[in-house]
Parts: C-alpha cells; structure tokens; sequence
C-alpha cells in the first residue's frame, strides 16, 4: 500500500482484501460495515467458484478477508466482543441458514 493510502485512512475504516489467485497481490475494496464486507467477500467467492466452474481458470487458489484500519496500520479484523473473525461469522451464518457449500450460486 501507498504512503498516500494510507495517510487517507481513518481509524476504524474498513476494507476487503482478495488474492484470486495464489501467490499473486492482493487488491482492496473500502467498506462501510461488517454486512458490506460479508456480501463483497461472498461475491467474490461466488465470482471465483463461476470463473472455474466456466472454464475461465483452470484452477485456482484464492485468499479473502476484512482488515480495519488502527494505530495507524491495517490489521485482520474481529470482533472485539467475540474474537471471532470474519470468516468465523460467515460460518455461524451458514449453520444458522443450513447452507452447505461454502459459497451458494445465485
């Protein structure tokens, strides 16, 4: 990341990180909430799962999560009530709606 992003940043900002394929860099999407953040990293996965399933990639090997933005640097996000993560959340909500699969195709 630029010296100039991050001087831009806020404390408590949040954003998405995602590697579509391993071990290349990753990109960010700024975020507003932790729901903003859930739908963005399940898009993604949802994007990633059609691109294979297409034959677009042949395989791949990807990475996603949220980071905050705090004491001046950005760190993996969790709750600070739970500890939990956000794809530990992600889990409670497929159990919660019994879904499967980790990503359901819409």
């Amino acid at each position: 990341m630029t010296k100039k992003a991050k001087d831009k940043a806020n404390e408590g900002d949040l954003r998405v990180w995602h590697v579509p394929q391993v071990p290349m860099k990753a990109f960010y999407v700024a975020v507003r909430s932790i729901r903003e953040a859930d739908l963005v990293l399940e898009t993604l996965a949802v994007y990633d799962i059609f691109q294979f399933k297409n034959n677009i990639k042949p395989d791949y090997s990807n990475a996603a999560g949220l980071e905050v933005f705090h004491k001046g640097e950005w760190e993996e996000w969790d709750d600070i009530e739970s500890g939990d993560c956000i794809d530990e959340l992600d889990e409670q909500r497929r159990i919660f709606y019994g879904i499967e699969e980790e990503a359901v195709e819409r």
